[in-house]
């Protein structure tokens, strides 16, 4: 077996298999909108999310600083995706990973974790914490205890929210491909919406879109009750939205490709996920849902003939356990 030869059609492993992801126009979703909502689908990633970018992009710019060696352990901070991703990446790269989250999130994060030989360390949510709904507060105890495992386990961080990485994978892939998938001149695109957590994916995609066209509107989604950006009080950090609307600005935005936002509610997020799943056949998360929502109300008043693109976040599989398809 050693000696068969290579096929250029054969990947050496499936980390060559993250991006190049498809982008599908929602025409029944969209139907009689002057828009086109176009949904790039980063479930199709290897470990069906769209962090499988950032996980490999932080670890291959940690690998030619020298920051990170053989056999070292990765320690971080995840809701599930980024830790999914990191979890693939360090399986075939050797590393030992160490994921840090926090109890509110799906249970069907954590067991694929495991499953890829991850440790999981899961931190109680505050008092008043519910399943499934992880708030700022809930993130802070996260944070704390990713920083006591670091120093205990000597662990690289890649510490995803700070890590410039993050943005840069998408500002080098997602974005032009979009551009390119959508068959882009000026004009073509009108604008472009995602929600916002670490703000990795909105940025990165803005910037290379901005990049391209500057008339693009960047438009950033946050769960309604939680819209720092927006400028607007805290009323609703309970969210169901996981792995965004943390109560507070990315440390890592750029407010510079931002052209507004838009406040998307758990219900609004739910309809568009049930609906993408009944009318369209792709299974997303509430982020993904939440994402199309925003969307067709941006295609809703497009000029005619251009584009609206959004991101389906995550694979639906990892919320079944959840009230997102019901019962």
């Amino acid at each position: 077996m050693a000696n068969l030869p290579t096929h250029p059609h054969i990947a050496a492993s499936v980390l060559e298999l993250i991006g190049g992801t498809p982008l599908v126009a929602l025409d029944r979703l969209g139907a009689g909108l002057p828009g086109r909502v176009l949904l790039k689908m980063e479930l199709a990633n290897p470990g069906g999310s769209v962090k499988d970018r950032a996980a490999l992009r932080c670890l291959e710019d940690a690998e030619q600083r020298g920051d990170l060696r053989p056999g070292g352990t990765v320690v971080e901070l995840t809701s599930g995706n980024m830790g999914i991703g990191l979890a693939i990446a360090c399986a075939i790269k050797g590393y030992r990973l160490i994921a840090v989250m926090s109890e509110g999130n799906s249970p069907e994060r954590r067991r694929v974790l495991a499953a890829y030989g991850a440790e999981v360390i899961l931190v109680p949510q505050a008092a008043g914490g519910l399943p499934g709904k992880v708030s700022g507060e809930d993130l802070a105890l996260v944070e704390e205890r990713t920083r006591e495992l670091v120093q205990e386990r000597n662990g690289w961080r890649p510490d995803q929210f700070r890590n410039p990485s993050n943005a840069a994978a998408h500002e080098a892939t997602t974005g032009p491909e979009v551009w390119a998938q959508a068959g882009s001149t000026l004009g073509t695109i009108w604008a472009f919406a995602a929600i916002v957590g670490t703000g990795g994916t909105f940025v990165g995609v803005a910037r290379a879109l901005k990049a391209r066209d500057p008339g693009i509107r960047c438009v950033a989604v946050e769960p309604a009750g939680a819209e720092p950006i927006a400028g607007r009080p805290i009323t609703r950090p309970g969210h169901k939205l996981q792995g965004a609307g943390y109560g507070e600005i990315p440390p890592a935005w750029d407010s510079e490709v931002c052209d507004g936002t838009l406040a998307v509610t758990d219900a609004e997020a739910i309809k568009a996920a049930r609906a993408l799943a009944q009318r369209e056949g792709i299974l997303t998360g509430f982020t993904g849902g939440a994402n199309v929502a925003a969307a067709l109300r941006l295609a809703a008043d497009a000029p005619p003939g251009t584009a609206v693109t959004t991101i389906a976040s995550d694979t639906g599989l990892r919320y079944l356990s959840t009230d997102l398809f019901g019962e």
